[in-house]
């Protein structure tokens, strides 16, 4: 069959599936609302993935925050004798 009987024979052609046989040639365009809604969702998402920074900043300045604390607390350390904790003054004699 050539191209010129083909085009006599065809009444339609379905957008889809010429799309689907020839993607490097045809493509669907959406339709406005279909676009309209797939930007609000990428809004959506982008503004959920900066809500998830922000909790995991926020996560990590506290982590942060509590090892410097515990690092600081060894500045008064003590050690334990055995015995009186006051010397005696009469010691020595």
């Amino acid at each position: 069959m050539t191209a010129k009987e083909y085009m006599q024979c065809v009444t339609a052609v379905d957008a889809v599936w010429l799309a689907e046989l020839g993607p490097m040639f045809y493509s669907v365009k959406e339709s406005r609302t279909s676009r309209s809604e797939k930007r609000l969702e990428s809004v959506r998402t982008a503004e959920s993935m900066e809500e998830e920074m922000r909790v995991a900043q926020k996560e990590m300045q506290r982590r942060k925050e509590e090892s410097e604390r515990v690092l600081k607390r060894p500045d008064s350390v003590r050690i334990a004798d055995v015995g009186r904790s006051v010397r005696s003054k009469r010691w020595g004699m």
